[in-house]
């Protein structure tokens, strides 16, 4: 039995979202429901299959639901359980929104991150604020202090407001790092522009041939993935920066990389962040969204400014010369994560928040 089904809190909480795939607000969904006391259903308005069902089979009751007059019928059926709306990005806030005003529901939006390069993309953003701005929506949970500050300064109020971080479970058993001669830098993400795989070839290319002994490899797929690759293969190194695709499990990769670029132009506080603390893996990041919340420079990773790949390669340069910081990143990471991110003290936080949501609601 889940923490999901615990009898001692009853409280019918309803997720809702899109989704393209498992990354890392799913994962933080996923690992959400599974700590968080209540009843928690997950209502997928897009979501491939496969998705649905890796959320059923952990034990979570997760559906399909059809457009949001599949929406609003699903709620006008449970409308009598009371449940407790959360919802998670744009298209996940719209429609919760719609069914928190007409049925009078109580309704927490939860802000991974915003990524307004585009112009739809910016209006997304806008109109999330201005929806969190509204009475329909009664809290507001930001994973990181950069998330907050973009509602304050749009309004929303601060007494609303709320950062939550993401957190993790307990590590499961590491296996022992892989002795081997050459040293492999990883990106594991969406290969797509907000999550900047494009940079980290800026960054990982010029070292690549400065250095034989480097290797590297991004995991994930998305719509830059043959851009990638043709940038890789005119670069001469398509047996060192390998791209083998979306994996289902990182604990076999963790073994492998000495350490974790992430390249991101935009961020919450990234899950991929918190695994690699946790595993082990010195970590290299530009210091967006919520990582500088999480990270120290030299005590437990090494930053740089946003999309400064010159000051990123330096860093990925120092970690590379100097194995005793390695370990000092290492051994510091993995108390930060244990101390600051561990799932069981921040879902007794998400506990709190949705019980004292649901208590006004119905006062």
């Amino acid at each position: 039995m889940n923490a999901a089904s615990t009898p001692c809190v009853a409280l019918p909480i309803i997720h809702l979202l899109s989704s393209g795939g498992f990354y890392g607000a799913e994962r933080m969904l996923l690992d959400h429901c599974l700590a968080t006391p209540g009843q928690h259903q997950v209502l997928f308005l897009d979501a491939p299959p496969e998705l649905i069902e890796r959320f059923r089979q952990a034990g979570v009751d997760a559906r399909s639901c059809a457009g949001l007059g599949g929406l609003l019928r699903h709620l006008r059926q449970h409308r009598g359980d009371k449940p407790l709306l959360n919802t998670h990005n744009f298209k996940g806030l719209l429609f919760g929104w719609f069914g928190a005003t007409l049925l009078r529901l109580p309704l927490v939006a939860t802000q991974h991150g915003f990524t307004p390069r585009s112009r739809k993309q910016k209006f997304y953003t806008w109109l999330s604020l201005q929806l969190c701005r509204t009475a329909s929506v009664k809290r507001v949970v930001c994973v990181a202090q950069s998330i907050a500050v973009l509602h304050r300064q749009a309004g929303v109020r601060a007494e609303k407001l709320q950062v939550i971080a993401n957190g993790l479970p307990a590590a499961p058993a590491m296996l022992p790092a892989l002795e081997r001669q050459r040293w492999q830098v990883g990106y594991v993400g969406r290969l797509s522009s907000e999550k900047g795989p494009d940079l980290f070839l800026d960054t990982l290319v010029p070292l690549c041939h400065q250095h034989p002994q480097l290797d590297a490899v991004m995991l994930g797929d998305g719509p830059e993935r043959e851009a990638l690759q043709a940038r890789i293969d005119a670069a001469g190194l398509p047996q060192r920066i390998r791209l083998p695709g979306y994996q289902t499990a990182m604990q076999g990769w963790w073994q492998q990389l000495d350490a974790l670029v992430i390249s991101s132009r935009t961020e919450g506080t990234p899950m991929i962040l918190l695994e690699a603390m946790q595993a082990g893996v010195p970590v290299v990041a530009f210091a967006v969204g919520g990582i500088p919340d999480v990270l120290q420079d030299r005590h437990n990773g090494l930053l740089a400014a946003p999309t400064d790949t010159a000051a990123l390669a330096r860093q990925l340069d120092t970690l590379l010369a100097e194995p005793k910081l390695a370990a000092q990143l290492r051994d510091n990471a993995r108390r930060t994560q244990q101390e600051r991110y561990d799932l069981k003290a921040l879902a007794e936080r998400w506990s709190q928040l949705y019980i004292h949501t649901a208590r006004e609601a119905r006062a």
